[in-house]
């Protein structure tokens, strides 16, 4: 995991993006800045089940796009949950860390391309 393979596929990411490092570098420093993890906790906790879908499913598309492969594994978690009427509890905290440590695997990928 020291490479950052399981949290970002940049080979496959940079294939999205017909090999231009510097559109990735970019989307990534967009992505960087989305607030979909933010919106789906806050729905989530407010036990509104149809808004935290519509956010955990734009987080799963924008990792699968960026191919942040943890963060999508775990955002289609989420979102399976959502549809089922219930998350479980430890899940949200699975979901942040993975995030925290994809925004951590970006800025090494920022660091080599940008």
């Amino acid at each position: 995991m020291a490479d950052g393979a399981v949290y970002i596929n940049i080979e496959e990411g940079l294939k999205r993006v017909v090999n231009n490092a510097g559109l990735y570098v970019r989307l990534l420093v967009k992505f960087k800045d989305d607030k979909n993890l933010n919106e789906l906790e806050t729905a989530l906790a407010a036990g509104d089940l149809e808004k935290a879908q519509t956010y955990a499913h734009t987080l799963k598309g924008l990792s699968a796009n960026l191919s942040l492969i943890e963060l999508q594994k775990q955002s289609l978690e989420v979102e399976s949950q959502i549809k089922l009427g219930s998350v479980k509890p430890d899940q949200v905290t699975i979901i942040k860390n993975v995030y925290t440590q994809t925004l951590v695997e970006i800025e090494k990928v920022i660091a080599k391309y940008g």
